[in-house]
């Protein structure tokens, strides 16, 4: 194996440079902000977890963790996601606050990839977890906030996509039972958006024509609240029942935010993480292929740090947003130059720390620069708005 090149970086990794992180920072700031308006407080979780705790618990692919060891031997992991590292804080740090709690973040997670094109090991989330809240309204309540975060963020058009995993998991019983590797096949091509792999795995699994033609019909499934009826006539599974009245009960509630007009339904999301109990969601969008949010319910994971409690919540993909929005111009802060000579250096910081500390000024950035008199042609003017220059004739 050849070594590495002082320029390289590990796969996956990426620089950002000052114009990208002046806008990935604004991106951060306004959501967090919008996200701190709808009562959210911010927590920080560490970078390092334990393997066997939060590790396990994220259900993030075992291949795709980064694993490490510490001086004791014990198996660390790099965080993969923050659900599961605020579900531990949950369940012991904040284990004497009533619920329900509002929690939001922002952060860098890693997962380990393989070769392909457009993906990164290393990336940002910000996101919330609304924890000890089981309702409809606390599911519409996170949907709502994701909607606002990407307005926040300067998305402009963008569509929900908004499921449940309990009408596929009640109709897959109702017509597949006992058929768990059939389930677990079909779902792998839902989740992959591979509808037509779903309808050849169909094809190749035996059954009459009339459950071909359920199971087909699933993909129709999708559009504004009439799906919620149609849905109703699919599956008479109680779980799937249960799973439509849930999910008509958000919408409801979204249409009562006013922000319906940004969500679909769409009866084949399950998530990407097997953590999710109940309602999923999915954010795209237009002209980018991958989500920018996601998020859902996870009812089970807490118990796993022994406090059993529901929760719902979402994380927005911040670096892919920056994709979207990356194009668009950030105010840039006034730039002040102050050149000076040896004999006006005390003058001349003395000036600048009097401007840095003026809070009339909005966003003006200071510059000193020492200079000779041989130097003063050489000066880079066009870049600053104002150039003051203490320099003995």
């Amino acid at each position: 194996m050849s070594k590495p090149k002082v320029f390289e970086k590990p796969l996956g990794a990426k620089d950002y440079l000052p114009d990208a992180v002046t806008k990935l920072r604004n991106i951060e700031f306004r959501v967090l902000a919008c996200m701190g308006r709808w009562g959210y407080n911010q927590i920080i979780t560490p970078t390092l977890e334990y393997y066997d705790t939060v590790g396990v618990a994220s259900s993030t692919e075992d291949k795709k963790l980064f694993k490490l060891l510490d001086r004791k031997g014990k198996t660390l992991v790099l965080r993969s996601e923050l659900t599961a590292p605020i579900a531990r804080v949950a369940s012991s740090l904040l284990k004497e606050q009533a619920f329900p709690l509002r929690l939001s973040y922002h952060s860098n997670v890693f997962r380990s990839i393989e070769e392909e094109a457009g993906r990164d090991s290393e990336f940002y989330q910000t996101g919330v977890e609304l924890i000890g809240d089981v309702s409809s309204e606390a599911d519409a309540e996170v949907v709502a906030l994701a909607i606002a975060s990407l307005q926040a963020a300067g998305v402009e058009k963008f569509k929900i996509a908004l499921g449940h995993v309990g009408f596929l998991n009640g109709l897959f019983q109702e017509t597949l039972d006992g058929r768990t590797e059939a389930q677990l096949a079909l779902k792998e091509h839902l989740l992959s958006r591979d509808y037509v792999g779903y309808r050849e795995a169909i094809k190749t699994l035996s059954l009459t024509p009339d459950v071909e033609r359920e199971l087909d019909g699933v993909l129709r499934l999708r559009g504004g609240d009439e799906i919620c009826e149609q849905a109703r006539m699919v599956s008479q599974h109680p779980i799937a029942q249960d799973a439509i009245r849930h999910l008509c009960e958000v919408w409801d509630v979204l249409k009562a935010y006013g922000v319906s007009e940004h969500v679909v339904i769409d009866l084949t999301m399950i998530g990407d993480f097997s953590y999710y109990t109940g309602m999923t969601f999915e954010g795209y969008a237009a002209d980018l292929g991958f989500p920018v949010c996601s998020g859902g319910r996870y009812d089970n994971l807490l118990s796993q740090f022994g406090r059993p409690a529901p929760a719902t919540g979402f994380a927005l993909k911040t670096n892919r947003i920056l994709e979207v929005t990356g194009k668009e111009q950030v105010t840039q802060p006034k730039r002040v130059l102050i050149a000076y000579d040896a004999e006006h250096r005390e003058e001349a910081l003395q000036q600048a720390k009097s401007l840095r500390s003026d809070n009339n000024l909005e966003a003006t950035v200071v510059i000193t620069q020492l200079i000779t008199p041989t130097q003063i042609n050489d000066l880079d003017e066009a870049s600053y708005a104002e150039v003051i220059k203490l320099i003995a004739e």
